[in-house]
């Protein structure tokens, strides 16, 4: 089976980071197309032996970008194309079905109740999502709370699959040595209560709540891992409540495995310590040119990279240890891969939203506990928690549930169906008309959609 995945960018987030574990573990024959940013992530895949292609996709409104993608699947001859990400699942949807692949399937990653990643839902993004969707064959729900999202959006039942997301729980055990490290790179004393946070800085996570609830908290400190708009706005609040000492806003992380790391991902990260403003060590490895002459990521620019940042500074796993009690405060997710990650090194969590959590009984994951996200709520639930010394739990079952391997076999069984349902080939190109029937309807659309050449993609754990 040779299967083509398109995804909307390749920078650090939770998304890329499901596609390059999934890659790892398909038992197929996959390439990777990525409309923009080849960034580290596209780096780790092709490092691992997966080819990537930069579409070079310049904005929403680059209906050029529909042609070529159509002709670099038709060229590929693949059975399957996979989309990931809404503007990677409109457009890639279309281009195959243009380019007469026999079965298109799509993941939605982070669709929430009023938002899709991490920005706010409108008529229009929803009106072209039930366009595209009937171009596919099949939709995959990383929980049942998106499945349920998509039946009220209109998507048929028999073209619903739920396929949650998986992590590797041996990355994340609790590492000793680790919390000494990070805590003695970031200067923190080794016996502070410190809080822990992830994902993108983007007011839908609700990260403000978190740093306001720890101003309230003398002498506890935050370590927030994450990139976006919202970065400056929480340093200010930081500091007008007297507590820029306390709250470190860390940047951006890559958890992703590397080559070079010995599995513990800590070539990905750069030396942060006190009074760093986050920004990453980067090595002089250089990109060469992909497939149809697009920018791409290689072998040697990826382990030049890591050889360049060694072992500098930790990981999303050593950032896990060197805390005391992760929070998420996002109202709206759609499953909760750091909630995951965060249970899997023994860690009390205090979340918003974690589907991954809630759709189990509650003996599945006892050191995960859900609160209002208000400020005194969390400021309280915290205090408590610093009172009795929270310590180390055993990894609940919740994690062990959340594999990525069963992640990838269950895939596979949504592949497998959806070709078997397949004609043997599509009705002629020609004869497939784009949403609403012209290219304008795709472009005012497309309006709304997330821009990844304006504003910052996901961080370490966007989507978790």
């Amino acid at each position: 089976m040779k299967v083509l995945h398109v995804i909307t960018g390749l920078d650090v987030g939770g998304a890329e980071q499901q596609l390059r574990l999934l890659l790892r573990r398909l038992p197929a024959h996959c390439e990777v197309v990525t409309l923009t940013r080849p960034g580290p992530v596209a780096e780790g895949i092709e490092a691992d032996g997966t080819p990537v292609t930069h579409l070079g996709m310049t904005g929403n409104r680059d209906l050029t970008a529909l042609p070529r993608l159509a002709g670099l699947i038709r060229e590929g001859g693949y059975d399957l194309v996979h989309t990931h990400l809404y503007r990677a699942c409109v457009y890639g949807r279309v281009a195959a079905r243009m380019a007469g692949v026999r079965a298109v399937v799509a993941t939605e990653h982070s669709l929430g109740d009023a938002v899709i990643e991490g920005r706010r839902l409108t008529r229009s993004v929803r009106t072209l999502y039930r366009a595209t969707e009937r171009l596919g064959s099949a939709t995959v729900a990383v929980s049942d709370t998106v499945a349920a999202r998509l039946r009220r959006w209109g998507v048929p039942e028999q073209r619903i699959h739920v396929v949650p997301g998986g992590i590797e729980a041996h990355r994340f055990a609790f590492d000793p040595a680790a919390r000494a490290l990070v805590r003695t790179r970031l200067g923190l004393p080794l016996d502070a209560f410190v809080i822990g946070g992830a994902g993108r800085l983007v007011p839908g996570k609700r990260f403000d709540v978190l740093v306001r609830a720890v101003t309230q908290l003398p002498g506890v400190h935050l370590l927030l891992a994450g990139a976006g708009p919202e970065r400056e706005t929480l340093r200010r609040m930081a500091q007008q409540f007297g507590s820029g000492d306390r709250i470190h806003l860390l940047g951006e992380r890559d958890g992703a495995l590397d080559a070079t790391s010995g599995g513990r991902g800590t070539a990905a990260w750069g030396a942060y310590g006190p009074g760093s403003h986050g920004q990453k060590t980067h090595g002089q490895g250089s990109r060469g040119q992909g497939r149809h002459g697009r920018p791409a990521t290689g072998q040697g620019a990826h382990n030049q990279e890591a050889h360049s940042q060694g072992t500098e500074g930790p990981d999303i796993p050593g950032l896990l240890s060197a805390i005391d009690v992760f929070v998420s405060p996002s109202p709206d997710e759609a499953f909760g891969l750091a909630v995951l990650e965060a249970l899997g090194s023994g860690l009390h969590v205090l979340y918003g939203s974690c589907p991954a959590v809630d759709e189990l009984p509650a003996d599945q994951a006892p050191g995960a506990h859900r609160f209002s996200p208000g400020v005194h709520e969390l400021a309280t639930a915290l205090r408590e928690l610093r009172r009795h010394g929270p310590g180390r739990l055993p990894v609940p079952p919740v994690v062990r549930r959340y594999d990525i391997t069963r992640s990838a076999e269950a895939l596979m069984s949504v592949y497998e169906q959806a070709l078997a349902a397949a004609p043997a080939r599509r009705r002629s190109p020609a004869a497939v008309p784009l949403p609403q029937g012209r290219p304008a309807a795709l472009s005012a659309a497309a309006v709304s959609l997330p821009d990844p050449s304006r504003s910052p993609d996901p961080s370490p754990l966007s989507n978790r």
